[in-house]
């Protein structure tokens, strides 16, 4: 009875530890994944904002230089 007892507690423990690994793993792997999102994120981000700058610069050209229509 007694090894019956120590062999059911080692089993629960090993699965706890099988479950805590997998656990942790995917933790660090979504924490990746979020961070190359977050990377695109500020790429689109930056790619806008030169996109803007771009706009205004030839808006603010365009009404300095007025075109002779």
């Amino acid at each position: 009875m007694t090894t019956l007892v120590v062999t059911l507690a080692m089993f629960v423990v090993l699965l706890l530890a099988v479950v805590a690994f997998v656990t942790r793993r995917d933790r660090a792997k979504l924490t990746s994944d979020q961070d190359s999102a977050a990377v695109r994120q500020a790429s689109a981000d930056q790619h806008r904002h030169e996109a803007e700058r771009h706009f205004a610069s030839g808006m603010a050209a365009r009404h300095h230089n007025p075109s002779s229509t």
